[in-house]
């Protein structure tokens, strides 16, 4: 059994330990609170903006989306694989990165697959395994739209230019602060409007011209897709570290109250052996 000393020198490190954790939870707690309210108010608008694409699409010729739309032969393909630029929140990243693994091996296991991070721990985790071109670390400094749309304009880009065949965004998807969601969506080429779904034919005049509309709306709609899937994972983030430095914190306080249980053991086992001791002392002085 270690000595009183070094067990006093646990039970302090420990509550260190569960002032940091405590304090991280809280400061998790706040930024959760701001980063769900962004993302609620904006999946509506996604939605529907998406939606409206794909009616008005719809109702064109095949061709109408522009080269955004051309589907071609995949060869190469770019991940953009969205993780934290910090750690201490549980399996947030761990779990996209099983997922890019796991979508390279089912779907893309002869084609060439490149990968564009956006957060440090993506980075440093996946690049030891796949070719990172670019890594857009800096964007949670000034996460804003403006910013967002840059990237989304270079991967853009990188489509219409044949650079990529495919791209799709891999990210957390937020659910709630305990809950967090690994996605695979596609980015470019647009997906088509499904067999199934409910296409509006209203009778409305438009101006400009559909054709025109929709290629003027396929840019915005995808800038606000991409900004959509970095804003999940950004809530999804504070949710997965809030909840993992709650689980520390009490995980540090069940380990707190064991030594301190331990401590008490051998303090009043000390105290009784300097009693015996004493009363020993006392009796072999009487003979």
């Amino acid at each position: 059994m270690a000595n009183l000393k070094e067990i006093r020198n646990r039970i302090s490190s420990i509550g260190s330990t569960m002032q940091i954790t405590s304090a991280m939870k809280m400061v998790s707690a706040a930024k959760l609170k701001k980063a769900q309210d962004a993302i609620t108010a904006m999946r509506p608008y996604s939605s529907k903006l998406t939606e409206l694409l794909q009616n008005l699409s719809a109702t064109l010729d095949g061709d109408a989306g522009g080269a955004y739309s051309t589907s071609r032969e995949v060869s190469k393909v770019l991940l953009v694989v969205v993780t934290s630029n910090r750690g201490l929140c549980g399996g947030f990243n761990s779990s996209i990165t099983k997922r890019v693994v796991q979508t390279v091996a089912e779907k893309y296991a002869d084609k060439t697959v490149e990968l564009l991070t956006i957060g440090k721990k993506g980075k440093a985790t996946l690049g030891k395994t796949f070719k990172v071109i670019d890594s857009k670390d800096a964007i949670f400094d000034d996460l804003t739209f403006d910013n967002v749309a840059l990237i989304a304009e270079e991967l853009m880009e990188l489509y219409t230019d044949g650079t990529y065949d495919k791209i799709e965004i891999v990210y957390n998807q937020f659910k709630n602060a305990a809950t967090q969601i690994p996605q695979v969506e596609q980015f470019l080429p647009i997906k088509p409007i499904e067999g199934g779904a409910d296409i509006t034919n209203s009778d409305y005049i438009f101006e400009p011209s559909k054709e025109e509309i929709v290629l003027a709306l396929i840019p915005k709609s995808l800038k606000t897709q991409l900004y959509k899937s970095i804003r999940d994972s950004f809530a999804s983030e504070h949710g997965a570290r809030m909840t993992a430095m709650h689980k520390a914190t009490d995980n540090a306080k069940d380990l707190r109250d064991d030594l301190l249980l331990t401590y008490n053991k051998a303090r009043q086992a000390a105290i009784t052996n300097e009693i015996l001791e004493i009363v020993g002392g006392a009796e072999a002085l009487k003979n």
